[in-house]
């Protein structure tokens, strides 16, 4: 049995699927033409990925990866923070987050789909690459701040947070 579709027709009188397209394809020719962020997802393979077979854990060199894909996304690095280490006088500097929405049909295009613990990475100058790990995955995309004014869904928002060369340093 095919999957019911309902059409949307909230907003119909004033904004329909024509407006919607023409609004997202105006976005991504200014997200891909004029600022042209380019990140790349290292995608755990979970299928190929060697686990232990008493509690499913994973050994540091038993992680399998899928290739590597590029994508086009609107990126924001956080301010890090100083923090103290635990209860000392230790102080801690931690580097911020990197805070990334992508299209929808961008993902869709390339037949990707961006997981908790995933790795991503983004090259901060010309030389240096930063890598980052997924802690949020985006999910729900429904809420009002990623529709179209209350129309449709068109983008994911993920958080990533940065990790040392010892836990990644690509593949």
């Amino acid at each position: 049995m095919t999957p019911r579709k309902v059409p949307i027709t909230r907003l119909n009188k004033f904004f329909a699927e024509e407006d919607f397209a023409l609004e997202i394809a105006m976005g991504q020719e200014w997200l891909n033409g004029d600022m042209n962020f380019t990140l790349v997802l290292y995608s755990v393979d979970q299928q190929r990925t060697i686990k232990d077979d008493v509690y499913g854990e994973v050994s540091s060199n038993g992680v399998q990866f899928k290739a590597p894909v590029e994508f086009r996304a609107s990126v924001r690095i956080e301010e890090p923070a100083n923090n103290f280490l635990g209860g000392s006088r230790i102080v801690q500097n931690e580097p911020g987050n990197l805070v990334f929405s992508v299209y929808e049909n961008e993902l869709e295009t390339l037949s990707v789909n961006i997981k908790l613990g995933d790795y991503i990475g983004y090259m901060i100058n010309e030389s240096e690459v930063k890598y980052y790990s997924v802690v949020n995955a985006a999910q729900p995309n429904y809420d009002n701040k990623h529709t179209y004014g209350g129309y449709k869904s068109f983008y994911f928002t993920y958080i990533a947070t940065p990790v040392s060369t010892d836990e990644f340093n690509g593949i």
